[in-house]
């Protein structure tokens, strides 16, 4: 009778924490791709349109990736001092960007030429956006404790909001009505201005903790605020009342954004956490860490990339890994040409070519004798010392580095039943009994395995009452 090799059982694994739906889709984007900047990255933007590329604000340059590469394709120096805030229009033919030495530049994207220049801020500006509803507006806030809005076409100035004591360093026109700009200040305040006014509508704060971002829902009601850790909920229809306050953060929160369908929000903080909040239970569904605080964020309309950059000179991306095929898929369908649909080539694209290593079989006649050879199947080093009846060097080989713990307390399962346990533990010293011991502890609280390793236990006793007095290696 031919030798039975080990059956090696696979028993279930303990049952873990199971993630929930919406954990698992985060879970999907791949590991950070980390881009090293030789200076600390201060902004961070998605263009809204195809081909979906984003803009990192450094030092003073401002460099325009693509988002399937994370290669340069455009960079823009033409700053005096450090620039900031650059913001891509939702075209993604412009950009606005602002520097510390008071100056709101826009420029072209294709040619990389400045069209506008602004200069009427006499300390750095930290904020520069585009109007989404008047895409030839531009607002500005800066240090000097001002907030202007600029009309493109004309070069000028609109109006200025004055009402603010401290930096201004966050604000936003409203997605719903291009007249209403919301900003944050470091004086504890958010305002509402109408730009038709010119003055404050209103005034919220609830805290001394400086205002560091603002964002409003598309519908205009509803105004987020994040003061230190907290983040905070504003109703704008009942007069900029709280509804809800959430410290989910253990420091400084520096970001806000939303996904593309605006039913999640996602937070950084100075505590390398990145938490995404469902709009409409205001819960933390998901949180992300990253090694080092975070300081801006950003994520694509198309959930195919997150962006966010670091204290560490650092910028990390991560991309969706399953949305990311299927748009490369997409690229290449569009990329085809008419022939290829005539062919039908379009169904084999993105599934690539496997090369099988079977060889043809040769067809012979139909009358022909054919003799197959059966080849032995190949032992593993267990099974063959196992097969010759050496039980304590059949041990010594499940018990090294590297095999799972699963083949050894399979093999010692075969012992077992062969009766000859008892011989592979004998006649080892404390040298060779510490292998054992150390399997016997890392997995005594396994349920796979507690209930062997009681019985191994029980034949290990005497000898380990022998060693303890003798040996520093078992008397642990």
């Amino acid at each position: 009778m031919d030798y039975q090799p080990v059956v090696v059982q696979r028993r279930p694994r303990p049952q873990g924490t199971r993630h929930s739906p919406e954990s698992r889709y985060w879970r999907q984007f791949k590991r950070p791709v980390f881009i090293k900047e030789y200076a600390p990255v201060t902004a961070v933007h998605f263009a809204p349109t195809k081909p979906h590329r984003y803009a990192v604000t450094a030092a003073t340059r401002v460099q325009i990736y693509a988002p399937r590469t994370q290669k340069v394709v455009k960079t823009i120096s033409r700053f005096k001092d450090v620039a900031r805030s650059a913001h891509l229009r939702h075209d993604g033919s412009l950009l606005v960007a602002g520097d510390d030495t008071g100056l709101v530049q826009v420029f072209d994207i294709n040619s990389r030429a400045i069209l506008r220049t602004f200069d009427s801020h006499k300390q750095p500006v930290h904020v520069t956006k585009f109007s989404p509803l008047s895409p030839t507006h531009v607002l500005s806030c800066s240090d000097d404790t001002t907030v202007k809005l600029w009309d493109i076409p004309s070069q000028s100035e609109i109006v200025t909001f004055t009402a603010h004591s401290d930096y201004v360093r966050s604000g936003q026109v409203s997605p719903s009505n291009p007249h209403l700009v919301l900003t944050g200040s470091y004086d504890a305040t958010m305002r509402l201005f109408d730009s038709r006014t010119g003055q404050c509508e209103l005034i919220m704060g609830s805290n001394a903790s400086p205002v560091e971002q603002v964002l409003m829902l598309p519908s205009g009601t509803v105004a987020l605020s994040a003061a230190g850790p907290i983040l905070r909920m504003w109703d704008l229809n009942a007069g900029g009342r709280c509804v809800r306050a959430l410290s989910n953060h253990q420091k400084t929160i520096t970001s806000l954004a939303f996904d593309a369908n605006v039913a999640r929000l996602l937070t950084g903080s100075l505590d390398q956490m990145v938490k995404v909040y469902d709009i409409a239970s205001y819960k933390v569904v998901h949180t992300m860490r990253y090694p080092a605080p975070v300081l801006s964020l950003a994520i694509s309309t198309q959930h195919i990339s997150l962006l966010g950059c670091q204290t560490a000179h650092c910028l990390f991306v991560n991309d969706n890994k399953n949305l990311s095929q299927a748009g490369d898929l997409a690229d290449a369908l569009t990329a085809g040409t008419y022939e290829s649909f005539l062919g039908g080539a379009i169904s084999s694209l993105g599934q690539g070519r496997v090369k099988t290593k079977t060889k043809s079989i040769p067809q012979g006649d139909v009358d022909e004798l054919r003799v197959e050879s059966r080849r032995a199947p190949r032992l593993k080093e267990y099974d063959r010392l196992l097969k010759s009846f050496k039980y304590s060097a059949a041990l010594d080989a499940v018990l090294r580095k590297g095999v799972p713990p699963i083949t050894t307390f399979s093999l010692i399962q075969e012992l077992i039943h062969r009766d000859g346990l008892r011989s592979a533990l004998s006649g080892r010293d404390d040298v060779l009994l510490e292998p054992v011991l150390h399997l016997l502890v890392k997995h005594v609280a396994d349920p796979r395995f507690g209930e062997m390793v009681c019985d191994i236990s029980i034949l290990l006793i005497g000898k380990l009452l022998h060693f303890a007095w003798v040996s520093p290696l078992t008397g642990k």
